[in-house]
């Protein structure tokens, strides 16, 4: 009888779900009602401000976000081609001490032309990189402000890897400025840091290298003001000198499509920023609030020595404004500073007393920048805590991949008896299943394989930076630039 009744029930139950869905198949459509005027629609939509007087938020003119950004909020990584008249800029390490929120110091210009350039390269920065979806081999040329560990210390990493991550034919270029004497000099720096990892190149020499360790440096002289440090497709970066207590730290404004970045580097406020600076879209400068004695009760440092610290080597946020007031850019930007609640609105005020026009914190690590001639646009980037590394990234105009042959081998840099004293693999490996061991390098010169020989996903995903810039110069080629 039970049984019967639960049989009985789930047919009922059936029946009565096909009734519902054959009446909603034909249930009427909404009744079609007399439009809204062409006032109240325009009264709705724009809250009863006319077009030319709505305004909102930041109140500046070329403040908004652009037609082909995803969301106005947040930048997600991968999710965005750069169009081919954009500047985006990306901060990847933002504070002087490193933290699990903030690395330190480093920010990431692409340019719409496919070209990229990296200023500064603090200690941690290279995991938002990562994180970013930025290949290690993509990046060619960095452009150090000063000697401070801070601003350089993930360059043995980015050299290293990079090269390994398939950074085989363009080397990595440093640029940076001499000291007053050689061994203060951005050469002196990376022929130590080149002793440093003298084991570590040699342990990766059984990997492709190419022209992966030659890293090269062009070392400019801190004094020549205004010189060029790098010109080429159009972008051309000069640098001028920083009061950064000791002599040795630059300023560096990028130039390219009418647009200008600026990015100072640590150092006290001058009128040599003003001069370089002047009338630049973005300006991004470092920053310390007046919060000394509530700064040291929170960081445990003695008050005399942080006073000190900013009277000899930093811009107060006061002067940051009034540097701002002086330049003028289209966007402001501070960076290279503890992002923290109890400083951050103090930051405001003291900017603000000099500066009134577009501000945002370069801070905490992820804020993106999009700038075109007419717009500019600032946003959180979301940046995962476990990515997956992009692909390396290869200019595949010949139409070819081409893998260096490994510089050494194994058996040139080990002794036998360690390699004796591995354990057989069939002691470990369970039963049935044994792969079949690369043990030496499979081939005895360069391996060259044409495009249409790699396997489909390679080909698309090792090719994905190389694909833009075409499409990019193209659509610049078009317009006459």
């Amino acid at each position: 009888m039970a049984s019967f009744v639960r049989k009985t029930g789930k047919l009922i139950a059936a029946g009565c779900t096909a009734l519902l869905l054959a009446n909603a198949a034909f249930a009427e459509p909404p009744a079609i009602q007399k439009p809204s005027s062409k006032a109240d629609m325009q009264a709705a939509l724009s809250g009863g401000v006319s077009g030319d007087r709505w305004k909102e938020g930041l109140l500046f003119e070329g403040v908004s976000p652009m037609p082909w950004l995803k969301s106005a909020a947040n930048w997600f990584p991968g999710t965005e081609d750069i169009q081919p008249e954009e500047m985006r800029v990306t901060f990847m390490g933002t504070s002087p001490s490193i933290r699990p929120g903030q690395m330190n110091t480093s920010i990431y210009v692409e340019l719409g032309n496919g070209d990229s350039f990296v200023f500064d390269m603090g200690e941690g920065a290279v995991a938002n990189y990562v994180a970013a979806r930025v290949a290690l081999n993509q990046i060619n040329h960095v452009f150090i402000t000063h000697l401070h560990v801070d601003h350089f210390g993930s360059l043995p990493y980015l050299w290293m890897f990079g090269t390994w991550a398939g950074g085989w034919h363009e080397q990595l270029t440093v640029h940076g400025p001499s000291g007053r004497t050689p061994e203060y000099g951005t050469a002196k720096m990376v022929e130590g840091m080149k002793t440093m990892l003298g084991w570590h190149v040699d342990a990766f020499s059984v990997f492709p290298a190419g022209k992966g360790w030659d890293i090269k440096v062009n070392e400019f002289d801190f004094r020549d003001n205004g010189g060029v440090v790098y010109e080429k497709n159009g972008v051309k970066v000069i640098h001028w000198q920083r009061s950064h207590a000791k002599d040795g730290a630059s300023g560096y404004r990028l130039d390219w499509n009418g647009m200008c970045f600026v990015w100072t580097g640590d150092g006290r406020p001058s009128n040599l920023d003003i001069k370089y600076a002047k009338g630049c879209d973005l300006y991004v400068t470092e920053m310390q609030t007046e919060l000394v004695e509530i700064g040291s009760g929170v960081q445990g440092v003695p008050p005399f020595l942080a006073r000190y610290t900013i009277d000899t080597h930093h811009t107060p946020a006061y002067a940051a404004g009034y540097l701002a007031n002086q330049i003028k850019p289209r966007m402001f930007m501070t960076t290279h500073m503890p992002f923290d609640p109890y400083q951050n609105e103090e930051a405001v005020a003291e900017i603000r007393e000099h500066w009134k026009g577009p501000f945002h914190f370069g801070a905490p690590d992820g804020i993106v920048v999009n700038m075109t001639k007419d717009q500019v646009w600032v946003r959180e980037g979301i940046l995962p805590d476990y990515p997956n590394n992009r692909s390396p990234q290869f200019d595949f105009s010949n139409g070819q991949l081409v893998v260096p042959l490994p510089p050494t081998s194994r058996e040139k840099i080990q002794e036998p008896f360690v390699r004796e004293q591995q354990i057989d693999p069939k002691k470990y490996y369970p039963k049935g299943y044994h792969p079949h061991l690369l043990e030496e390098w499979p081939v005895k010169s360069d391996l060259v394989v044409p495009l249409d020989s790699l396997p489909e996903n390679l080909k698309g995903s090792m090719g994905e930076a190389w694909r833009l810039k075409q499409k990019n110069l193209k659509a610049l080629e078009a317009k006459g630039k």
